[in-house]
């Protein structure tokens, strides 16, 4: 989840009898949905010796001060661990995980029975995952083809906050909400709803 560390467990195993030394070259870097990287967040070396038929697990732990500041809005994380297999005429191995942060922050309540030319009130949520404070809040709302800009209060480390929007349906049928939050850390943290608009 986006602003929390990622945690990764790489699994090696030994499937013939012989005892193997495998360096492991392991990196990370944020990028683009097309693949290109935008930073390295983090460059290890280990080396794992298993034994016989032997498997072993190598955990990787990415914190969000590693690559928060060099996130994109493609929210994705590129994991490449290169295993070299010692001794064995530079048998290898490449191992490739392309990792998207999911968003938790938006979430809109609407009532349970929603009437044409009735005015409705929904319940926007919204939250600040990362483990430091966020500035120049702002949430776009879009609806009926109209968007609404608010301003709203600085947020502290993991607070969530809510706001309440009025409107009135002018049609029947279904009617799609969507909500875009965007701060100083990050942007565009998008939430959406389609509201089913019943007959008076």
């Amino acid at each position: 989840v986006f602003g929390k560390d990622v945690t990764l467990i790489l699994t090696l195993n030994n499937l013939s009898s012989d005892h193997k030394t495998v360096k492991v070259d392991m990196s990370a870097s944020t990028v683009l949905y097309t693949r290109r990287a935008v930073a390295e967040i983090l460059k290890a070396t280990t080396s794992v010796d298993l034994g016989s038929k032997q498997g072993k697990h190598i955990r990787v732990k990415i914190p969000y001060s590693y690559y928060g500041k060099y996130l994109t809005t493609d929210k994705r994380i590129q994991v490449t661990a290169l295993c070299e297999v010692m001794h064995m005429h530079g048998a290898k191995l490449l191992v490739e995980k392309t990792i998207i942060l999911e968003d938790t922050n938006i979430i809109i309540k609407i009532p349970r029975r929603v009437v044409v030319n009735k005015a409705v009130t929904l319940e926007i949520s919204y939250a600040n995952p990362l483990p430091e404070p966020v500035d120049r809040c702002v949430l776009l709302v879009t609806l009926m083809n109209q968007q609404v800009k608010i301003h709203l209060a600085r947020l502290a480390p993991r607070e969530r906050s809510k706001i309440y929007f009025e409107f009135t349906p002018r049609r029947t049928g279904p009617l799609q909400l969507q909500v875009d939050f965007s701060c100083d850390k990050f942007s565009h943290v998008k939430g959406f709803v389609t509201i089913a608009v019943a007959p008076a």
